[in-house]
Parts: structure tokens; C-alpha cells; sequence
């Protein structure tokens, strides 16, 4: 059954005529896009997702040497992704003499929880 639409003319309209409804500007601020575009590209990896969620449940902070045993990247890579997720403000450090221990921020908490909630 072929249902058939009747072609309608388009409304003529005069150069410089809007021809939509007007346009509202970003409520979001470009700093502001910036900043959290760079706290997403820091949780954009699955590792470091997880690196956040371990740092979240822990009563007291974590060697660096307490969190490589529980991924499967080497020491190295995991200090990458601990430093990434530091200069997002998601997480911090203690150092104790050659030693570091990280903790989560309430930044890094509160955008785990907003995470925790995508289906």
C-alpha cells in the first residue's frame, strides 16, 4: 500500500531572514567545557576508571607498590595513569620520604559517583 504526500511549496523567504527559530548560545563556558573535558579524558580509560574506584574504597591511602599487584600493567604504566589522574585533581599524594601514597579527592569521589549512576 503506497501512501503518497502531497509536495507543499517551502515559504519564501527574503536574504538575511532568520529561517529557524533564534539560536540560544552554550550555557556552558569555555573554561569550564575545558576543565571537564580534561577530567573525562582522564577517566576515559578503563584502568584508570578502576584506579579511581580502588583509591575510593580504601580507609587510608595507597602505595603505589599496594595498587600495581592488582592490574595487569607494570609499575611504570600505573604511575602514568596515577599522574594522569593527579593533574585532573581526581586524586592526590602524601609522599613519606621515596614513598607515595594516593588517596581520592572529593572531586575524584563525586565524579566517580556521577559515573557509577550511566546505566
Amino acid at each position: 500500500m503506497e501512501t503518497q504526500l502531497a509536495a507543499q511549496p517551502l515559504p519564501l523567504r527574503q536574504r538575511g531572514e532568520p529561517c529557524c527559530a533564534p539560536v540560544q548560545p552554550p550555557s556552558l563556558p569555555i573554561a569550564r567545557a575545558e576543565a571537564l573535558a580534561e577530567h573525562l579524558k582522564a577517566l576515559a580509560d578503563p584502568t584508570r576508571l578502576r584506579i579511581l574506584d580502588l583509591l575510593a574504597q580504601q580507609e587510608e591511602p595507597l602505595c603505589v607498590c599496594d595498587i600495581t599487584p592488582r592490574f595487569a600493567q607494570n609499575q611504570p604504566t600505573i604511575s602514568h595513569h596515577l599522574r594522569l589522574l593527579r593533574q585532573a585533581g581526581l586524586i592526590d599524594c602524601t609522599k613519606q620520604g621515596i614513598w607515595a601514597f594516593y588517596h581520592v579527592t572529593p572531586s575524584g569521589r563525586r565524579r566517580l559517583a556521577t559515573i557509577n549512576e550511566f546505566p
